[in-house]
């Protein structure tokens, strides 16, 4: 039989230094609280860091008190790595290397992202404005949101901008890599101009659209000038200010109304399909030079072996260059629908949620709680209808990588 080996004995400096890890961890995570604490804002307690700490004091304990416990777990992990390496020289010279040069980057992560994220999650249930001291309420946020007609409606609304947005930037940005990738004339031009829309800033394309849009714009004016050409008139119509929904206008040509209480059947709404043009001109470019640079990595001898087996350049298309794009669909549908889904700054620019709420996103709806823009501060609720939102966001991407990504390994 073999003898058990000893278990190898822990110096004294080991010990010291594991204590020292968790000393470090813990109060670097409770400064990091006290910065992030909610408290009862007002300008004295900005100017004055004793005041500051007497309304942690009184109204952030609860919130220290579970940083606290993380700080002490992560602390234990902390110095039970310290310890097992300390005795070991070359073990001792990688960790402290590797956290030394990690250490500004994790401060910052901290501080500004995980601290601010902490803070979120727990005001999301409690009763808090930022001038008034935090109220523990509970689930009564979360409850608040699933029965807001408003949430309701903003999540209707994010759900159709996400479904034809994504498929329809996906779509013409394939068409539009494929013929670029096509040897035509000019091509380096046509790219450059194609890609212009996606460098300029999404305030300046969002205002530019707003002047487009007008009753008397340019969009109404092509479009009375086009049909003019063929002897038929044009009513101009307020792009950006027209509540009436795509199934409402349907059902409206056979004499049928959809009442106000069955809003969710009437469709997305003129204006929010003008801001989904609007996001798809604006997004497309960056997706196409995405297609084009996985399209310029298929080997040409694909295409050829295709053609000796008599594909036509349609059968091409569908049964060799998209099955070898599927990675970078994957890819382009999940960036898509996770910005469609956070969709705020054409809405906050161009409608401010309206008309009759058919443009209101729910990141917009976070941004008014939470600051009030619309009525009393309420930044505990503010956060809650967030954490909604990024569970949503969570899941949309779980299933697109669960379902639609399987199989891409084989490309």
């Amino acid at each position: 039989m073999q003898a058990r080996q000893a278990p190898q004995k822990v110096s004294g400096r080991a010990n010291v230094a594991a204590g020292i890890a968790f000393a470090v961890i813990v109060i670097v995570l409770m400064i990091i609280a006290l910065v992030n604490a909610p408290v009862k804002t007002n300008p004295l307690i900005a100017r004055s860091l004793e005041l500051y700490l007497e309304q942690v004091r009184l109204t952030a304990v609860p919130f220290l008190t579970a940083v606290a416990i993380i700080g002490v777990i992560i602390g234990l992990y902390a110095a039970r790595a310290v310890r097992q390496a300390w005795d070991k020289p070359s073990q001792r010279a990688e960790l402290l290397a590797a956290y030394g040069f990690l250490a500004p980057y994790l401060l910052v992560l901290l501080t500004f992202t995980l601290g601010v994220l902490f803070f979120a999650f727990y005001v999301s249930f409690t009763d808090y404005g930022i001038f008034t001291e935090p109220k523990w309420i509970g689930l009564d946020n979360y409850q608040r949101a699933f029965t807001s007609r408003t949430f309701q409606q903003s999540l209707y609304n994010v759900f159709w901008f996400a479904f034809i947005v994504t498929f329809a930037q996906t779509a013409i940005a394939i068409a539009l890599a494929v013929l670029l990738n096509a040897p035509i004339r000019f091509k380096q031009f046509f790219r450059t101009i194609f890609y212009a829309p996606s460098v300029t800033s999404s305030v300046v394309i969002t205002l530019i659209f707003i002047w487009l849009y007008l009753k008397t714009g340019y969009i109404n004016y092509w479009i009375a000038t086009v049909l003019g050409w063929f002897g038929q008139t044009w009513a101009p119509i307020d792009w950006l200010g027209d509540p009436r929904g795509l199934f409402q206008i349907i059902v409206a040509w056979f004499g049928v109304a959809i009442p106000s209480e069955y809003w969710y059947l009437r469709g997305p709404s003129i204006a929010l399909m003008s801001l989904m043009a609007m996001n798809i001109f604006t997004t497309v470019p960056t997706f196409m030079i995405m297609f084009l640079a996985a399209l310029q990595d298929i080997n040409p001898v694909v295409y050829e072996a295709a053609a000796i087996d008599g594909a036509t350049g349609w059968q091409q298309f569908w049964k060799v260059t998209l099955p070898l794009l599927r990675p970078i669909i994957v890819l382009v549908l999940v960036l898509g629908t996770i910005g469609t889904l956070q969709v705020f700054d054409q809405v906050y620019l161009a409608t401010s949620g309206g008309p009759l709420g058919t443009t209101l996103t729910p990141v917009y709806e976070v941004f008014t709680r939470a600051l009030g823009k619309l009525g009393p501060i309420e930044m505990g609720y503010g956060s809650a209808l967030a954490f909604i939102l990024a569970v949503i966001i969570f899941i949309f991407t779980y299933f697109q990588r669960r379902f639609v990504e399987k199989g891409t390994q084989l490309y």
